[in-house]
């Protein structure tokens, strides 16, 4: 764990051992697959811990919690004089309009943008990715604004694109780089990596690659309103404008995403806030238990988690302090934190058919996961599995980055073997496991542990065919596929 913080134990701030292990285990219960997390509360961590093969000092994609970063970036533009948030967005960028400018683009603020509320009736980012010049600013600026700005809500992507766009317009810099003296290098927030547009612009709305301690040092910094180790970061009045409701998006009460909208950050149930991204990455701020709650995930019903918190930490964090010691529960808190872990699949470690399939390379089926051929070797302590994708297509893009070409790597017969990743060539970190299930059938598990996802290839060999059924934990399209293989 990072020396930036204090560590203190849950009693000493309130917060009783128990609810913290309750959280726990009421999370393992679910189907929703956490990670990683760090609970902290009065400045100090009380719990942290990774389902081993993540941690939380390993990096994790953040997908739309990038976009608090983002937006941290515009308050510091806005500090130094570079802009206002009344700003007109289309007088920054007057080569990549439309021929006709409507009245409603005309009148889009940067807090418009900033509060995705832009008068857009749908997400621009599709239209980024059909554009056959591959100009997003120009496919931004080409979506017709339906709406007035500032009176209807649609969550963007898109839009916070156009706030990493405007950074590197005003500064030269790409978005890291112009936040990485500023915001990353005070909070000693280290290795940071964010995917860029075909322009050279960071993506701004996700693509940002961060460790949960990082994340937890964001909702630190805001929960402290700006301040860190005694330097005003960013100042007050940013953190109150950005984490502030500003677009109405919904009237559930139960639903932690009608809360209404601030400036990149959601507001939640109970006076929090918090940066979210897809599949289960949080960082939530609760001011009034002053408290911060960062997470790592691969979940399909982001709201679940969210309830966990709600119902066994918050009303678990107490105005006393320090609570009266439990010695029980507090042992048994830090015996569970040490043993965190994801299993690996069982099953037989040694089957007739390895010998079999040994070095028999199996050409596939056309699939949405770009893969063309695979082939097993057995013929060491480990599997070594070979797996050849397109050169240009999905090849797993929608879910974590690019896989093209060959790729090889070991999985442990019966237990996990880890590749660490290379975020310099876009190769995600992988632990990987394998068994055979009978005589005809075997599993591979990949942990894309830099990643939410789970994949699970269940290999069936029938004479010189493979049928493969491929299934993971969560995605924005099918989380199923079958495929064919033929014996080359």
């Amino acid at each position: 764990m990072s020396s930036s913080f204090l560590h203190s134990t849950p009693e000493q701030q309130g917060v009783p051992s128990k609810a913290i292990l309750d959280f726990i285990e009421a999370a393992e219960a679910s189907p929703n697959e956490l990670h990683s997390f760090i609970l902290m509360r009065h400045g100090s961590v009380i719990a942290s811990g990774g389902w081993s093969p993540y941690a939380p000092d390993r990096p994790h994609m953040l997908f739309s919690l990038s976009k608090s970063f983002t937006s941290s970036a515009i308050g510091f533009a806005v500090t130094e004089g570079l802009l206002t948030v009344e700003d007109h967005l289309i007088d920054y960028f007057p080569d990549d309009l439309p021929a006709t400018i409507s009245d409603n683009l005309r009148e889009m603020r940067i807090r418009h943008v900033l509060s995705m509320n832009t008068g857009h009736d749908v997400d621009t980012t599709g239209f980024f990715f059909e554009r056959s010049d591959e100009d997003w600013i120009k496919a931004f600026f080409d979506v017709p604004v339906v709406h007035q700005p500032g009176t209807h809500f649609v969550y963007n992507t898109g839009a916070t694109y156009m706030l990493s766009a405007l950074i590197q317009k005003l500064t030269g810099q790409r978005l890291l780089d112009y936040l990485t003296p500023r915001l990353m290098q005070p909070l000693g927030i280290e290795g940071a990596t964010w995917e860029v547009s075909p322009q050279g612009i960071d993506t701004g709305g996700f693509g940002l690659n961060v460790t949960t301690e990082d994340i937890a040092k964001l909702g630190q910094l805001y929960l402290q309103r700006g301040q860190w180790n005694g330097q005003q970061i960013l100042p007050e009045v940013w953190i109150e404008e950005a984490s502030s409701k500003h677009s109405d998006n919904g009237d559930d009460p139960l639903s932690d995403w009608a809360q209404g909208y601030g400036y990149q950050f959601w507001r939640c149930r109970h006076n929090a806030y918090r940066g979210d991204g897809a599949f289960g990455q949080y960082c939530i701020v609760m001011p009034e238990q002053d408290a911060v709650l960062a997470i790592t995930s691969g979940v399909r019903d982001m709201q679940a988690v969210m309830n966990l918190v709600w119902a066994h930490l918050l009303p678990n964090m107490t105005d006393e302090m320090p609570l009266s010691p439990d010695s029980a529960a507090s042992d048994q808190l830090r015996a569970k934190l040490a043993s965190l872990a994801y299993a690996p699949p069982q099953g037989m470690t040694a089957s007739p058919l390895m010998d079999r399939i040994n070095h028999q390379a199996y050409t596939l089926s056309e699939n949405d996961l770009g893969l063309q051929s695979l082939c097993f070797d057995f013929d060491g302590p480990d599997c070594v599995v070979t797996m050849d994708f397109l050169s240009e297509g999905k090849s797993f893009r929608e879910h974590f980055s690019y896989w093209s070409g060959v790729q090889t790597f070991s999985a442990g017969l019966g237990k996990w073997v880890e590749r660490a990743p290379a975020l310099e060539d876009e190769e995600p970190g992988i632990a990987a496991s394998l068994v055979c299930l009978d005589d005809q059938c075997l599993l591979l598990t990949l942990r894309i542990f830099t990643t939410p996802f789970v994949y699970v290839f269940a290999c069936t060999f029938t004479g010189e065919q493979l049928h493969m059924d491929v299934d993971v934990n969560a995605a924005f399209g099918e989380t199923t596929f079958s495929i064919i293989g033929q014996q080359t």
